[in-house]
Protein backbone atom coordinates (compact mmCIF):
# COMPACT_ATOMS: atom_id res chain seq x y z
CA UNK A 1 0.00 0.00 0.00
CA UNK A 2 1.21 3.54 -0.77
CA UNK A 3 3.02 5.27 2.25
CA UNK A 4 -0.22 8.23 2.12
CA UNK A 5 -2.50 5.38 1.63
CA UNK A 6 -1.42 3.79 4.68
CA UNK A 7 -1.33 7.11 6.25
CA UNK A 8 -4.91 7.91 5.35
CA UNK A 9 -6.44 4.17 6.69
CA UNK A 10 -4.44 4.73 9.95
CA UNK A 11 -6.62 7.86 10.55
CA UNK A 12 -9.61 5.95 9.48
CA UNK A 13 -9.07 3.61 12.13
CA UNK A 14 -7.86 6.22 14.63
CA UNK A 15 -11.26 7.61 13.84
CA UNK A 16 -13.80 4.46 13.69
CA UNK A 17 -14.42 4.92 10.56
CA UNK A 18 -16.30 1.89 8.79
CA UNK A 19 -15.41 1.14 5.35
CA UNK A 20 -11.88 -0.56 4.39
CA UNK A 21 -9.65 1.32 2.20
CA UNK A 22 -9.33 -0.42 -1.25
CA UNK A 23 -6.49 0.13 -3.70
CA UNK A 24 -7.69 -0.38 -7.11
CA UNK A 25 -5.51 -0.71 -11.05
CA UNK A 26 -8.13 1.31 -12.42
CA UNK A 27 -7.58 5.51 -12.00
CA UNK A 28 -9.74 6.94 -9.72
CA UNK A 29 -8.62 10.34 -10.69
CA UNK A 30 -11.88 11.80 -11.90
CA UNK A 31 -15.27 10.98 -10.50
CA UNK A 32 -16.11 9.02 -13.86
CA UNK A 33 -13.36 6.60 -13.68
CA UNK A 34 -14.00 6.12 -10.21
CA UNK A 35 -17.89 5.39 -10.45
CA UNK A 36 -16.82 3.09 -13.56
CA UNK A 37 -14.00 1.26 -11.32
CA UNK A 38 -16.49 0.78 -8.57
CA UNK A 39 -19.60 0.19 -10.51
CA UNK A 40 -21.63 3.05 -8.81
CA UNK A 41 -23.48 5.80 -9.91
CA UNK A 42 -21.03 9.09 -10.43
CA UNK A 43 -23.07 11.18 -8.09
CA UNK A 44 -21.77 8.61 -5.22
CA UNK A 45 -18.45 9.84 -5.25
CA UNK A 46 -17.04 12.06 -3.09
CA UNK A 47 -14.79 14.38 -4.90
CA UNK A 48 -12.14 16.25 -3.08
CA UNK A 49 -12.18 19.74 -4.17
CA UNK A 50 -9.59 22.59 -2.99
CA UNK A 51 -10.74 25.49 -2.72
CA UNK A 52 -9.69 29.37 -1.30
CA UNK A 53 -12.14 31.47 0.85
CA UNK A 54 -10.89 34.85 1.22
CA UNK A 55 -7.24 32.86 0.98
CA UNK A 56 -8.10 30.23 3.66
CA UNK A 57 -8.06 27.04 2.30
CA UNK A 58 -11.70 24.80 2.26
CA UNK A 59 -11.70 21.27 1.29
CA UNK A 60 -15.35 20.82 -0.26
CA UNK A 61 -16.62 17.27 -0.54
CA UNK A 62 -19.30 17.46 -3.47
CA UNK A 63 -21.28 14.85 -5.52
CA UNK A 64 -19.68 13.41 -8.37
CA UNK A 65 -22.68 14.46 -10.50
CA UNK A 66 -22.17 18.27 -9.26
CA UNK A 67 -19.96 20.98 -10.49
CA UNK A 68 -19.66 23.43 -7.56
CA UNK A 69 -21.08 26.83 -8.01
CA UNK A 70 -18.07 29.07 -6.21
CA UNK A 71 -20.61 31.93 -5.68
CA UNK A 72 -23.17 30.11 -4.11
CA UNK A 73 -20.70 28.45 -1.78
CA UNK A 74 -19.54 32.00 -1.25
CA UNK A 75 -22.55 33.47 -0.21
CA UNK A 76 -23.41 30.31 2.40
CA UNK A 77 -20.20 30.95 3.67
CA UNK A 78 -20.63 34.57 4.21
CA UNK A 79 -17.04 34.97 2.23
CA UNK A 80 -16.32 37.21 -0.88
CA UNK A 81 -15.09 34.88 -2.97
CA UNK A 82 -14.15 31.34 -3.45
CA UNK A 83 -11.14 30.43 -5.76
CA UNK A 84 -10.45 27.08 -7.07
CA UNK A 85 -7.16 25.98 -6.09
CA UNK A 86 -3.84 24.80 -8.33
CA UNK A 87 -2.19 21.60 -8.05
CA UNK A 88 0.32 23.35 -6.33
CA UNK A 89 -1.68 24.35 -3.94
CA UNK A 90 -3.71 21.44 -3.33
CA UNK A 91 -0.20 19.22 -2.18
CA UNK A 92 0.86 21.81 -0.09
CA UNK A 93 -2.62 21.93 1.48
CA UNK A 94 -3.29 18.61 1.84
CA UNK A 95 -0.17 16.69 1.25
CA UNK A 96 -2.20 14.92 -1.41
CA UNK A 97 -2.35 14.98 -5.47
CA UNK A 98 -5.15 16.24 -6.72
CA UNK A 99 -7.58 13.20 -8.11
CA UNK A 100 -6.34 11.40 -4.81
CA UNK A 101 -7.82 14.03 -1.95
CA UNK A 102 -8.62 12.14 1.02
CA UNK A 103 -11.36 14.09 3.20
CA UNK A 104 -8.58 13.82 6.03
CA UNK A 105 -4.91 13.02 6.71
CA UNK A 106 -3.36 16.88 5.96
CA UNK A 107 -0.91 17.99 7.67
CA UNK A 108 -3.20 21.11 9.45
CA UNK A 109 -6.32 20.40 9.94
CA UNK A 110 -8.57 21.90 6.54
CA UNK A 111 -12.09 23.94 6.99
CA UNK A 112 -14.09 21.04 4.92
CA UNK A 113 -17.74 21.27 3.58
CA UNK A 114 -20.17 18.17 2.35
CA UNK A 115 -22.34 18.45 -0.64
CA UNK A 116 -25.82 17.82 0.85
CA UNK A 117 -26.45 15.87 -2.84
CA UNK A 118 -24.42 13.12 -1.09
CA UNK A 119 -26.77 11.93 1.47
CA UNK A 120 -29.23 10.47 -1.55
CA UNK A 121 -26.86 7.52 -1.41
CA UNK A 122 -26.41 4.76 1.24
CA UNK A 123 -22.67 3.99 0.06
CA UNK A 124 -20.55 6.78 -1.00
CA UNK A 125 -16.29 6.69 -2.11
CA UNK A 126 -14.05 8.77 -1.17
CA UNK A 127 -10.28 8.50 -2.17
CA UNK A 128 -7.80 7.55 -0.10
CA UNK A 129 -4.70 9.69 -0.70
CA UNK A 130 -3.70 8.61 -4.34
CA UNK A 131 -5.91 8.04 -7.64
CA UNK A 132 -5.80 4.43 -7.34
CA UNK A 133 -7.09 4.24 -3.33
CA UNK A 134 -10.97 4.75 -2.42
CA UNK A 135 -12.58 3.55 1.01
CA UNK A 136 -16.30 3.64 1.16
CA UNK A 137 -18.47 5.68 3.54
CA UNK A 138 -21.55 7.99 4.20
CA UNK A 139 -22.03 11.11 3.82
CA UNK A 140 -23.16 11.31 7.32
CA UNK A 141 -19.89 9.65 8.11
CA UNK A 142 -17.63 12.10 6.69
CA UNK A 143 -19.51 15.18 8.47
CA UNK A 144 -18.77 13.21 11.50
CA UNK A 145 -15.00 12.76 10.08
CA UNK A 146 -14.03 15.64 8.84
CA UNK A 147 -16.07 18.02 11.57
CA UNK A 148 -17.58 18.86 8.24
CA UNK A 149 -20.33 21.82 7.32
CA UNK A 150 -22.94 20.61 4.98
CA UNK A 151 -23.76 22.80 2.20
CA UNK A 152 -25.64 22.77 -1.43
CA UNK A 153 -23.46 22.98 -3.73
CA UNK A 154 -25.18 24.65 -6.82
CA UNK A 155 -27.95 27.06 -6.46
CA UNK A 156 -30.54 24.55 -8.34
CA UNK A 157 -30.25 22.53 -4.53
CA UNK A 158 -31.27 24.85 -2.26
Amino acid sequence: MHPRTEQVAAELARAGAGGPVRELAESTRTAAEAAAALGCPVGAIANSLVFFADEEPVLVLTSGAHRVDTAHVAAQLGVSALRRAGAEEVRAVTGQPIGGVSPLGHPQPVRTLVDTALDAFPVVWAAAGTPHAVFPTTAEELRRLCAAQPVTVTAGDS
